[in-house]
């Protein structure tokens, strides 16, 4: 799975209804879903580069429709960088290494803005045919790894 950006922005949004929320996403952004899996759904953009998820649940008061948000890079090694910049920044992060989430085996880490809004830093190694990951991971307090 390559691409041809280095960083590659991420956002999640939570849906009531993915199947009903393809048509728009799909028109709205020119493109098929790239993967398409119960309660989830993937749009690989090219222009602007953006890696765009919808995850079927209820969303919250706190963060709406907004469910992450993250930077797609090329590399674990990129991961670990970005974890050392986080956490000589004074920022706790959390990983999640060798993992499945989002139908995805990843490795990636999260940290959370001042106003908790949570951020991750992944790659993408292969597609995965299950979503994955447990409810510790803040990805997975979606649908989408429930």
């Amino acid at each position: 799975m390559a691409f041809v950006n280095a960083l590659r922005p991420h956002l999640a949004l939570t849906v009531s209804d993915v199947e009903r929320s393809i048509p728009f996403y799909r028109a709205l952004f020119g493109v098929e879903p790239s993967k398409v899996k119960p309660s989830y759904a993937k749009f690989e953009v090219a222009e602007p580069a953006l890696n765009f998820t919808l995850n079927q649940g209820e969303r919250t008061d706190a963060l709406g429709a907004f469910n992450h948000a993250g930077i797609q890079v090329a590399s674990t090694d990129d991961v670990l960088r970005a974890r050392a910049r986080l956490v000589e920044a004074g920022l706790a992060t959390f990983d999640e290494m060798d993992t499945t989430c989002c139908y995805a085996k990843q490795d990636k880490i999260w940290v959370h803005d001042p106003d908790g809004t949570p951020w991750e830093v992944f790659v993408v190694h292969a597609d995965a045919e299950d979503p994955g990951a447990g409810p510790e991971s803040p990805c997975c307090t979606a649908a989408c790894c429930a």
